[in-house]
């Protein structure tokens, strides 16, 4: 069904927010060839229900399975949490039982030990990862000592997706979530950015931080993460091309893509229009 010629490492978010993630991964492996696919046209992912979250994600799956990727990164909180299990257990042994998908929750769960003093950990993401309680199983299951507390931001991603994420009305929604969450659990001594597109916020949420609280962020996590993942698993390793190249996809606009993407990546890139449903 697909090519089994060796291709570019695939990395997929409903909007933006994963090319925080890519940049780091690129910053770490400039060698290796990228495919970047935003499903801009149905972006939020957060709010909609499992059903529609994994189909949506299966779709972009298959989509960079076409265009040669041998490996598929959900850069998506939300497609992580709600469809990542289903499409490695149930889709990958019919697609192509060679092939993997990985997704950006475990690279993140794996550092949270040696991050929090306090052992009191604060997850902040979009009402869908929150609701599926993806990091507190996964915490759970690998460090049943640490405390998680989770707390749903559903305003943050329309900030930074409509370039409002330095005004002034990001301040409120900011500082009500860090408040609420800092009620909560008071202890907590290490906040998750557990959405990829959080980091553009990062200036904003540190205002509203009282001192001696860690911000982790994910990108550089999950780019350590799959460089480890390569050296671990040689086989997977040689299936990817390395020239250096990235294409960047959008199921939306081309153009609004470019304009937001140069906020994320602080350069001008091409981009193609593409339909995956």
């Amino acid at each position: 069904m697909f090519s089994q010629q060796p291709g570019p490492i695939g990395i997929f978010d409903s909007g933006y927010g994963g090319l925080t993630v890519f940049d780091k991964i690129r910053e770490s492996m400039p060698d290796y060839d990228y495919i970047y696919l935003g499903d801009n046209a149905r972006t939020p992912y957060g709010p909609r229900s499992f059903e529609v979250v994994y189909r949506f994600t299966r779709q972009a799956v298959i989509k960079l399975f076409s265009e040669g990727c041998q490996l598929v990164i959900l850069a998506c909180n939300t497609a992580s949490a709600k469809a990542l299990r289903t499409i490695q257990q149930r889709d990958l042994p019919e697609l192509d039982p060679d092939r993997r998908v990985l997704g950006v929750i475990r690279p993140t769960v794996e550092r949270t030990d040696q991050v929090s003093s306090t052992k009191h950990i604060g997850i902040l993401g979009t009402s869908g990862t929150i609701s599926s309680q993806s990091y507190s199983m996964e915490i759970e299951k690998m460090f049943p000592h640490i405390t998680v507390t989770g707390e749903a931001c559903p305003m943050w991603v329309p900030l930074v997706e409509n370039n409002e994420f330095d005004s002034p009305g990001a301040d409120y929604f900011v500082k009500k979530h860090l408040d609420h969450i800092l009620s909560v659990d008071p202890q907590i001594d290490t906040l998750v950015l557990g959405c990829t597109h959080y980091p553009l916020l990062t200036d904003k949420i540190r205002q509203y931080l009282p001192e001696g609280i860690t911000l982790f962020a994910q990108g550089e996590y999950v780019a350590e993460s799959l460089k480890d993942y390569l050296k671990r698993h040689p086989e997977m390793d040689r299936k990817l091309t390395r020239r250096g190249e990235c294409r960047f996809m959008t199921t939306e606009s081309a153009d609004k893509f470019t304009e937001a993407a140069s906020v994320f990546l602080k350069d001008r890139i091409e981009v193609e229009q593409i339909s995956i449903d």
